[in-house]
């Protein structure tokens, strides 16, 4: 759903998808596995263990090797070319794509760019976690001169999101899904949508996906309840200023201003 979409968005003719497209085969660490077992049996027969090989107390057994450090990945060709004709879009802080420009792309360089890598290249460029994350900001798609041109959609924005998030691993102590709660809200109020607008525009078919959405979008209505309550509170209490407002609740005047801001949105 999110390749289709993405796919789209850039312009790629749909005859190819993202799981016929090549990728780097990562390194196989069982297959040096028998190599090294030979080699410690060897030492072993010889009467030979070095100070690394020594056996583990109480069980005769040698200490497992350290494991193989996978390779770098392999960059495409393509991008490579890319990144040097438009380090704007493809260089080390990529941005959004325009839709179209697999066949801007074609019409600017013609020939010099192989319309089958170039298909490729765009692919893997945007499933990349890190375009993903840039799609996942909400930031306007550019044209190849890097000029912002249309506004991001709704449901790419998500889409990214919810993908992102899927491939992050925690570190110690962090809850990604309450991360991935707030993105989604954060999301949702600055599509400018209504809640049953938004999910009709996202078209979520998957159901997990669903109800991250769903309880995001509750998580918003309940802040926004309490925002309008604030400024119906701060309307009627004849403070002359949100500091004057806050103190006399004993709140914190710059999540007043917050609540304030969105209320007046919601109002609009």
């Amino acid at each position: 759903m999110m390749a289709a979409l993405f796919f789209v968005a850039i312009g790629l003719p749909m005859t190819e998808t993202v799981s016929s497209l090549p990728e780097t085969p990562a390194t196989d660490a069982a297959a040096a596995q028998p190599a090294q077992a030979d080699g410690a049996r060897r030492r072993n027969r010889r009467g030979g263990r070095g100070r690394g090989a020594a056996a583990a107390p109480g069980t005769g057994a040698a200490p497992q090797p350290a494991a193989t450090a996978r390779p770098a990945r392999e960059i495409h060709p393509m991008l490579l070319q890319l990144a040097q004709l438009y380090p704007a879009l493809f260089g080390d802080s990529p941005k959004p794509l325009k839709r179209g420009i697999f066949q801007d792309l074609q019409a600017a360089q013609g020939e010099a760019l192989d319309k089958d890598g170039l298909k490729q290249a765009l692919a893997l460029h945007t499933r990349s976690t890190r375009y993903l994350n840039v799609v996942a900001t909400g930031a306007a798609r550019c044209d190849l001169q890097g000029v912002e041109v249309e506004a991001m959609a709704p449901e790419h924005v998500l889409h990214a999101l919810i993908e992102v998030f899927r491939r992050k691993k925690p570190r110690e102590g962090e809850d990604l899904q309450a991360k991935l709660q707030r993105r989604i809200g954060q999301a949702f109020i600055d599509s400018g949508l209504d809640r049953d607008a938004y999910l009709e525009k996202v078209q979520l078919r998957e159901p997990s996906a669903l109800a991250k959405v769903e309880a995001a979008l509750a998580v918003v209505a309940e802040q926004d309840a309490k925002a309008e309550a604030v400024l119906r509170a701060f309307e009627g209490s004849g403070a002359d200023s949100v500091e004057a407002f806050a103190d006399m609740y004993g709140m914190n005047a710059h999540q007043v201003q917050r609540q304030l801001h969105r209320a007046k949105q919601l109002k609009a």
